[in-house]
Order: structure tokens, then sequence, then C-alpha cells
């Protein structure tokens, strides 16, 4: 038998763990049991562990899911099945097991072992968790001992420290991939179920104008600096670009947004109209709102916004409610994305909820700027904030990003989340079960992250909303949470590689899909990680 396979065998379930308990207490052995993260096994953790393997006979240690640790953004550092392997390669551990749960607490009550372990820093601690765990421990008559603490590491300065390896990465990537059926045959399947789905959009419409500009000087009237006007671009932003990429993915698309009666009105539903979306105006503004960026070169040098939000008065957000109640049966998605213009109001979201939570299988929501409110949305499937939009909501920014995502999906009561966290990806939030009448319904939530796919950033503008579409048609399509936030993850890898607003086609994405080796189903392993 191999060294590999050999440590593997260590690595156990539960109801096998408390098979082997009972065996070895008939045989008069002592159970001691020790729980933490280990998500960079050093010296602290190795004298920690022989310490306690002295105090009974079998030693079971128990280490954190990776859906239940939140310690740091990209925490754990080390994916639960490579840190249950470097546990188990230590000779003087008997067994590991992986435990789904935040503490030790449902461990310690079924396992009950003679002696619990913990590092000499818990000796005064008061953590609500660990005073839980040694509760449960004295409850049946057990006995917690603190070790030595001679050598003290931190796994999560240790890992802050070190550089992100690409191996680390990339292996930590696959095992996510692996445990949640992301696959080459899976998504192809996913996306090929886009084409034909009907999905409605509501939001604003924003064009987005770029001036291209040559840097020449300083102004000689002011330190200011002169620029050049190369050329300008324009591109259909706002709700009118996730509608874009809804229609470039294959699927059906309607847009209800307000417009003006100026060119740039005009010419927006000439684009729409192009690419497939069918558009229901209401026209309520005076204008389209415009925000004009002066780029040199790549960098981005000035933003000015022209136009003024414009709430939807009674008669227009009667319209808009028809429309949609109209549409309610026939859609399988619907995405509403607040810009803060006006069009999305608090009103309009209290009046067509309850029958689109009755008629549509999927809705999702997002908000940009300091305007919408995410808490105006009630029993979505999907909110797609980015971090700072996520703290603004709840006016925090302090606590760990899970707690904050909980209380956000608690008080909306929101079935999934994904939170956009700029360069370092996104993390995936979910709950451990999805029928409100269960405990799971309130349980820990669970979360994955994903780091950023792109390779290269051109452009930031637009990629959340490439994210939302995405994601959004995945779900529509069956897909789970995180085969979804993958889909949504690539597009928005997609969307940054490019200048403007440009909509993520079907191709594209295909294209992209058939490059990325953490999909293929079969896998050589890494030699690096091998025990």
């Amino acid at each position: 038998m191999s060294e590999r396979l050999r440590h593997q065998r260590k690595i156990i379930e539960l109801d096998a763990l408390l098979d082997i308990a009972r065996r070895e207490r008939h045989a008069g052995r002592r159970i001691v049991h020790c729980h933490g993260c280990f998500d960079i096994v050093h010296p602290g953790h190795i004298r920690y562990l022989e310490f306690a393997s002295r105090q009974g006979d079998i030693l079971v240690v128990t280490l954190t899911g990776d859906s239940q640790i939140d310690k740091a953004v990209q925490s754990p550092y080390i994916p639960q099945e490579l840190r249950a392997e470097s546990l188990a390669a230590l000779e003087f551990v008997d067994y590991v097991y992986i435990d789904p749960s935040p503490t030790a607490e449902s461990v310690l009550a079924a396992l009950q072992p003679e002696v619990y372990v913990k590092g000499r820093e818990y000796e005064t601690s008061r953590d609500p968790r660990f005073l839980s765990e040694r509760s449960v421990v004295e409850s049946y008559g057990g006995r917690v001992i603190y070790s030595s603490g001679d050598v003290v590491y931190s796994s999560t300065a240790l890992a802050a420290s070190m550089p992100k390896q690409r191996d680390v990465e990339r292996a930590r990537l696959d095992l996510i991939c692996r445990r949640h059926a992301v696959n080459r045959k899976t998504l192809d399947g996913i996306c090929k179920q886009f084409r034909g789905l009907r999905v409605g959009v509501v939001g604003d419409l924003v064009l987005d104008r770029y001036i291209f500009c040559d840097a020449q000087d300083v102004a000689s009237e002011s330190p200011m600096l002169s620029l050049t006007e190369l050329e300008s671009r324009e591109y259909l932003g706002g709700a009118g670009i996730v509608a874009r990429h809804a229609a470039a993915l294959g699927a059906n698309a309607f847009l209800l947004t307000t417009v003006g009666n100026d060119a740039a009105s005009t010419s927006a539903a000439d684009t729409l109209a192009d690419e497939g979306v069918e558009l229901h105006a209401l026209n309520t503004r005076p204008r389209t709102v415009t925000k004009t960026r002066y780029l040199v070169d790549e960098s981005k040098i000035l933003k000015v916004e022209q136009g003024e939000s414009t709430p939807l008065d009674s008669r227009a957000e009667r319209q808009a409610a028809t429309i949609l109640e109209a549409h309610a049966r026939e859609l399988d998605a619907l995405i509403i994305c607040d810009f803060g213009y006006g069009t999305v109001t608090a009103s309009l979201l209290e009046r067509i909820l309850p029958c689109m939570r009755k008629n549509v299988p999927i809705i999702s929501a997002d908000v940009s700027g300091s305007r919408g409110n995410l808490l105006h949305y009630r029993q979505v499937d999907l909110l797609c904030p980015t971090e700072r939009e996520l703290r603004s909501t709840l006016h925090d920014f302090e606590e760990g990003l899970s707690s904050v995502a909980y209380r956000l999906m608690n008080e909306t009561q929101a079935r999934h989340l994904i939170c956009t966290l700029d360069k370092h990806g996104l993390v995936i939030f979910q709950r451990p079960g999805q029928d409100p009448a269960t405990p799971q319904w309130t349980d820990r939530l669970q979360s994955e992250h994903f780091p950023s796919f792109a390779d290269r950033c051109h452009d930031r503008l637009g990629c959340g909303d490439a994210m939302l579409a995405t994601a959004t048609l995945a779900l529509a399509a069956n897909a789970s949470i995180v085969q979804a936030a993958y889909l949504g993850n690539a597009a928005s890898a997609i969307e940054i590689g490019k200048v403007g607003n440009i909509p993520v086609a079907a191709d594209m994405l295909a294209c992209w899909l058939h490059g990325r080796t953490e999909l293929d189903e079969v896998r050589v392993p890494n030699p690096a990680y091998s025990i």
C-alpha cells in the first residue's frame, strides 16, 4: 500500500469514527480529541498534537471545513482535502475528520472524548464558541487540557505573509470545481440551455461615453492637465447592457426602462432592437443619463455625469407593474438592477415582487452606487453586490464578511449571495437548506471563494453586469449557485479584458471555457501535493 493511500484511509466520516471509538473504548483505550483550522501545519501545530497524543491512546483530529472559515477574504489558504492529508501524514495522528460545522461542539457531543486538548491561549479565553465546547466536554465528565504553548504560530498570519503560489491556487481551484461538479461537460450543458430562456430586465438606461485623449501638458492658466481629444465612443450601459448580455448569451430578453425624447434614447432603442432585445420604454425622463469618462491611453482621468434621478410617478409605476405582471408567467428569470436614476423605486418593488415571486422561477437583483438599497429586495434568489455595496447597505465596515452577508440575507430572506471583491474575485454564500420552514434556513452560511479569473485588466466597467446576467441565466438553466458563480466570474473576466461595455456572447464564453484546465474531469494529481 502506498504511503499516500495509507494516510488517506485515516481520513474518515463521522459514523465510521464513532464506530471506531466504541471499539477502542471497549478495549480499554482512551480517546483524545483536537480541533482547529490547521490551514498551514507549522511547528506549533506539531508540538500541540504531539502533546495531545501523549494524553491518551487514540488521537482524533477534526478540522473546520472550508465553508465555515471566516478569517480573511481568501481563507482557507489550503483546501480542506489537502489540510486533512497533511494531518493524516503525521504518525501520531490516528484519525482525521473534516467537520462541516463552525465549531467542534456537535462532534464533541457525539464522540465524547475523555480528553479535549486546546492550546494554552484558550486557558483564559472568553470566546463563546470555545466556552460552548468546554461546556459539552464537562457535561459528560470529560476533561479539557491546555497544551504547553511553548511555540506559538498563527496559520492566518503565515498565509498572509506568504506570496501566493500558482500551484496552491490551482490545486485549490481544482478541488472546489471537483467538489461542486464544475466541469466542462456540465458547464457546456448549462450554457446550451441559455438559448430560448425568457429573461426580463428592469432598471435604468445609461449611456457610457468614452473620450480618448492625449495628455499634452499642464495648462498655462492653472495647474490642471491639458488634454487633446482623439476619439469618442459610446456604449449602451446600465440595465441596457444587462439585457444585451442576456441576449448575446442566447436568451430572449426584454428590457423595461425609462427614456427621454433625446437622440441618445432613440439610438439606444435602435441598438437594443439590432441585438434582439425587446424594449418596453416609459417616457418619463427629460434625457438619457450619460456618464462621460475621459481617458489617456487606458487610464480614466475624469468622469462627468449628466442626468438626475427621476423616480417613477404613480401613473408610470402602474404602467411598469402592468407590463411586468403581463409577462410574469412566461419568464424564466427576472433581473432587477437599480443604478439610482429612478426606474426602480421602493413602491414599485412592493407592488411587483409578490406577483413575480409567485410566477418567476429565478429573480436576481443588484444595485449600483449609493442611491440603491439592497434591503428592498425581498425573497429574491440571488443578490450580487460588491463588498462595498454590501457593507454600505448595513453600515458595517468592521465585522467579517460572512457575518455581514448573513445579516443581509437574513433581513432580505434572499436565497443566495455572490459578493464580488474586485481583484480578489468573489465569495459565494448560500444557506445549508433552501426550505424557510427548516432550521437550516437560518443556520450559518456555507461559502466558497473563487479567485479573479482575469489575466489582464483593461476596463472594469460592466464586469458586475456581466456577472449578474450570466449567473442569473445559469440559475434559470438549473445550475447550482457555485456553477452559476463560476460562469459569472468567467463572463466578468472576459468583460474586464475589453474597453467599454461590450456584450459577452455565447461563443466568447465557450471559447474561454475551452481553455480552462480545472474543468478537465480527469486530471493528473499535482506531485507537489502528494503526501
